[in-house]
């Protein structure tokens, strides 16, 4: 397993798009949000929103999507597979509270993470920081990044371009898939817990009902396929979580 240091790109300000058809609701978020240090654009439809993010295809226009499921001209689980067909800036869903086809279909998708409304804006305040961070999102004023690129068997895993290649091959990765995959890299043979990975991976207190990690890293096995001697990459241990195994 080989380590080099990356270059990190840094920018002042995380820059949001909002897409949600809710005037109301836009207008509260920049009121908890630009105080925060974000900077924030809204689209209030999918088509706009698609647009906006998809804009002379500049993937680095923004930071990270949070995106309403329910839009006046498209479902919101359209704008993220148009999304996704291109980009890999990170997307939170807002979905309707109780409605867990929502949230899984959201993951399955592609999305990073998902909040049932109605919220707390300081739960959302949270949920983007996690996102960010695990994005690989660093401010200007922050320190030096973590000095990681890691080689291990077939897998060559980049953090400073946020990029995995299999065989030489580029894996498109969600952010969440892309954390889960680095967490498993550094402790091969070792078995991680859900509780430890929920709280590096997407940045909350585990709850034994909170399914997304589970599907986050069935995924993540989809993804990666068998390793070469077609044995399971990653393993499930029964009560306590998972881990990586070492290539035959």
């Amino acid at each position: 397993m080989q380590v080099a240091k990356p270059e990190q790109k840094t920018r002042k300000h995380a820059r949001l798009l909002i897409v949600d058809d809710d005037p109301d609701l836009c207008d509260l978020l920049r009121q908890y949000l630009e105080p925060e240090g974000f900077t924030i654009e809204v689209a209030q439809n999918g088509t706009d929103g698609i647009h906006a993010a998809s804009r002379d295809r500049d993937k680095d226009k923004y930071d990270l999507i949070v995106l309403d499921v329910m839009l006046p001209d498209m479902k919101g689980f359209d704008v993220l597979r148009e999304l996704r067909s291109h980009i890999r800036t990170p997307v939170l869903m807002l979905t309707a509270r109780g409605d867990e086809f929502d949230r899984v279909l959201g993951l399955q998708m592609g999305a990073d993470d998902y909040l049932p409304k109605p919220f707390s804006p300081h739960e959302l305040i949270a949920r983007i920081g996690a996102i960010l961070r695990r994005a690989g999102w660093q401010s200007e004023q922050a320190g030096p990044p973590r000095p990681i690129s890691i080689r291990f068997g077939d897998l060559e895993l980049d953090t400073a371009a946020r990029s995995v290649l299999k065989s030489g091959e580029f894996l498109r990765l969600t952010s969440a898939e892309f954390d889960l995959l680095y967490a498993f890299l550094e402790s091969p043979g070792q078995v991680l817990s859900r509780e430890a990975l929920v709280e590096r991976v997407l940045g909350r207190k585990f709850s034994p009902f909170d399914r997304s990690l589970d599907l986050h890293v069935s995924n993540l096995r989809r993804k990666l396929g068998l390793q070469t001697n077609g044995t399971e990459r990653i393993r499930s241990v029964r009560g306590i979580g998972y881990l990586y195994a070492w290539p035959a």
